[in-house]
């Protein structure tokens, strides 16, 4: 008989999948703690945005709070890696089991030597494999230069303007040929032979149908419940295969049919996910965090309509230009336009949100929120802008959280709030 579950059931599900349910830990976090969460999420997606922190420390914050991401760096960067670089959702970091399996399915030939002339790419790709297998792991720049290319030669109007060093260079990342050993300061990757990263890199005969079983299996785990389309999403692999795989994996007893009560499609429920009796949690979440990849399921699931706005023209934005979703217990209550502003040490939160059934106490739980993800960035203060029905509710839970009562601002004036002090700023753009 196909078990039924609440809605609510359905959230705690999800979120005790990620990680989200659950209290933070009060102690230090410990490299441990953070190599487990990154085994609970299966991926974490990378992006160059630094607007509150690169997209790939964020995740982790949310579930662990005040950690160092030099381990995520040690985590990527040394040997035993616990994680290594390669296209899954998007650009992420993977768990390296995961490595050979994403090969057999992950098809982005579209991105790196695309148009290029075969008897020359063949050339270029033997010059970086040598430079590479004699050599220490070098960026694209360095590389080029190496090889006796100019930097800004040989770019044409393809892609992202990339010369014939770097645009060789994804072809080779995405063959799976070469690696990431690490990143600069300035978020370039230093490559090198992806032997070099993990053992056991060498072509083999996969099972591409329990290849895939394996990726959909760990997406399922992710997810705790899902479609097939949330679970396929996950390392971006072909719905209609995602699809047979499901049944493979009802098959075998992975994965079981559920009725989720209010969300009308075709629901599976991984053997191993938990039900806690309640949700806990809270949570600022990068809008690349895998709770929000899968827009449809978090509006199904959550009732949380999302998109990021980043290429959205100014004037046309609803929320602002890096909104954060704030998640407190089980539902997504409001949102945030953020930004560090690491020159003047200040956490500026540029607008603020609230959901229509947003509970009473999300601005005091939103303020306390923010003070800890300021303590994490290493910045002073938080500066509310009087932007959003949040706005004013917020700015005094964050003056709460000082000594002093607030002044009479000026409406068009944020308040800057710290500890044991309230004062005004001057507007800014």
């Amino acid at each position: 008989m196909t078990a039924s579950l609440s809605l609510s059931q359905a959230r705690r599900i999800a979120l005790a999948a990620q990680g989200l349910a659950k209290v933070r830990p009060t102690g230090p976090v410990t490299s441990r703690t953070v190599g487990r969460t990154f085994a609970r999420l299966q991926l974490v997606q990378i992006d160059s945005v630094n607007v509150v922190a690169r997209s790939h420390y964020l995740p982790f914050f949310s579930r662990l709070g005040d950690y160092d991401p030099l381990i995520l760096q040690s985590m990527a960067g040394r040997k035993p890696r616990k994680m290594m670089e390669y296209w899954a959702h998007e650009a992420s970091f993977i768990r390296p089991e995961h490595f050979q399996d994403l090969r057999v399915w992950q098809k982005r030939s579209w991105v790196g030597a695309h148009g290029l002339d075969p008897t020359v790419r063949q050339d270029m790709e033997d010059r970086i494999l040598m430079a590479l297998t004699t050599g220490r792991p070098m960026t694209a720049s360095e590389l080029t230069a190496r090889l006796g290319h100019d930097e800004d030669s040989e770019r044409d109007n393809w892609g992202w303007n990339w010369n014939i060093v770097k645009r060789v260079l994804e072809h080779l990342f995405e063959e799976g040929r070469i690696s990431a050993a690490s990143r600069t300061s300035q978020f370039e990757r230093k490559y090198t032979l992806t032997s070099r990263v993990i053992a056991g890199t060498n072509p083999t005969e996969v099972d591409a149908e329990a290849s895939l079983d394996r990726l959909m299996d760990a997406a399922a785990q992710a997810h705790g419940i899902g479609t097939v389309r949330c679970f396929s999403d996950y390392f971006r692999t072909p719905l209609k295969a995602g699809a047979d795989s499901v049944q493979r994996l009802v098959r075998a007893g992975r994965l079981e049919p559920v009725v989720v009560r209010g969300w009308d499609r075709d629901i599976y429920k991984h053997v191993d996910a938990a039900l806690p009796r309640k949700a806990a949690g809270r949570a600022l979440l990068s809008p690349f965090d895998s709770l929000v990849f899968e827009r449809r399921r978090l509006e199904e699931l959550f009732g949380f309509h999302y998109r990021i706005e980043i290429y959205t023209p100014a004037a046309k934005r609803r929320f602002g230009y890096y909104v954060l979703p704030f998640l407190l217990r089980e539902a997504i209550v409001a949102r945030v336009d953020l930004k560090a502003d690491r020159a003047t040490g200040q956490l500026l939160v540029r607008a603020a949100f609230a959901e229509m059934t947003a509970p009473a106490d999300t601005a005091v739980e939103l303020a306390a929120e923010l003070r800890l993800m300021a303590t994490w960035l290493g910045l002073q203060e938080v500066v509310v802008w009087p932007v959003g029905d949040l706005a004013g509710a917020l700015s005094e839970a964050v003056a709460r959280g000082g000594s002093a009562p607030a002044e009479h601002p000026h409406p068009g004036s944020p308040l800057r709030v710290e500890p044991g002090n309230v004062a005004l700023v001057s507007p800014v753009d």
